[in-house]
Order: structure tokens, then sequence, then C-alpha cells
């Protein structure tokens, strides 16, 4: 086998790994598997087309990050994501947001500054239609455009991992026209702090806005979900 093959065998299973990874990921933070419930390496290797060795690869990796617990001799059990990681995740968004946002008002260039106001006008527009479902992806881009701006990979990956394991109750919150309305409006501050390069405020109203998103949950009752 030539090196070339090498690499591509590797590339490839790691590949596979990567996309069972990704799809159980998504089925335990949107819900799909419940807590405690059993993670079954043949069924799940069936319904995904592949064998147990890229299951059992990705349950590993679950574990890691803490949504799943393999006990041996039984099997792998979902932990999932719960009230307190809700309260926890947010409270460390608001400082890393914030860390983002002052980082931004350096780095952010032209074409990412007129994505971000176009982004703002978007929503403010789907919003005055109660159009959630747009409104949700507007919220999810506005927030990965500072994340791409930050000129950081290491807090990119931190904060993109934090988006989306709160991704079930981000969509609940933002169901609301409220609230919709409301996140939007700190959107546009936060870019307009962003846009005269005053990095303290950017930072003072990114950190805000995580605790209003929190605020907003607990006082809706929206993550009994995860109760």
């Amino acid at each position: 086998m030539s090196s070339y093959d090498v690499k591509k065998e590797v590339t490839d299973k790691y590949s596979l790994r990567g996309r069972v990874f990704n799809k159980l990921r998504e089925d335990i933070l949107s819900g799909k598997y419940q807590e405690h419930e059993e993670l079954k390496e043949v069924a799940i290797g069936e319904e995904l087309g592949v064998s147990r060795t890229p299951v059992r690869e990705a349950f590993r990796q679950l574990e890691l990050e803490g949504l799943i617990q393999i006990v041996p001799n039984k099997g792998a059990y979902v932990t999932g994501i719960t009230a307190k990681d809700v309260k926890d995740i947010y409270m460390i968004r608001s400082y890393l947001e914030g860390m983002c946002a002052k980082l931004v008002t350096e780095k952010i260039t032209d074409e990412q500054l007129d994505e971000l106001e176009e982004n703002v006008y978007l929503a403010s527009y789907h919003a005055s239609k109660g159009h959630m479902e747009q409104m949700a992806e507007l919220d999810n881009r506005f927030h990965h455009i500072l994340y791409e701006a930050c000129d950081s990979k290491m807090l990119q990956k931190l904060l993109q991992d934090f988006h989306e394991y709160v991704m079930r109750i981000r969509k609940k919150t933002l169901s609301t026209k409220e609230r919709g309305i409301a996140s939007n409006e700190e959107h546009k501050q936060i870019m307009e702090a962003i846009k005269q390069r005053n990095a303290d405020e950017a930072e003072r109203l990114a950190n805000l806005h995580m605790n209003n998103a929190y605020e907003n949950m607990v006082k809706n009752g929206l993550y009994d979900i995860y109760k």
C-alpha cells in the first residue's frame, strides 16, 4: 500500500467516525435520546449504515464531552445536558462571548461588518412579521459571524461547541416574538459598539446579552425540558 493510500485510509476512517460522532451528538442535544437511555452499538450501526467500530469510537468521544457515560460490561448511557449544565454554560458563555466581542472590535473586516449589519436588518424584518424560524437562523448566524471575526480558532471552537450544546433550548427561547425582538435589539447594540471600535462596551453588551437570554429562560420556565 502506498503512502497516499495509507493517508487516504486514515482520512476516510476519521471522516466516518466524525460523521457518526456528529450525528449522535446532534441527536442527544436535540432530545432524540433521553437521559439514562442506553445507546446500542449494533442498532446505531445499522441505522447509520456503519460497523460497530466507528460507533464505539464516537462513544468514547461523546464520553469525553460528558454527553454519555460508558459503564464497563453494561453499555453506554445518555447523560445529556441538565438544567445545571445549561446554567453553567450560560455563565461561561457570558464571559467568552464578551471576550469574543472585545476581540472582534479589533479584528473584524469590512465584509464581516457589512454582514452583521445585514443580519440585524433582516432579523428586524422577520421579527416584525413573526417569522420566528428565520429569526432563529439569523440569530445563529449573528453569533457565528462574531466567532469567525474574533480571529482566535481556540475561542471560536469553544463558543461553537457551547452554542450547539444549548441549541435545543435556544430554539424554544427564540420561538417567542417578544424575546426574538429583544434579542435582535441587543444584537444591534453589540454591532454598533463594534462599529465604533468600543471594545469595553462591546464586551459589556455581549456579556449582558447572554445573561438576558438565560434570565428569559428562567422567567418563562423554558428550560424545564432539561429537568
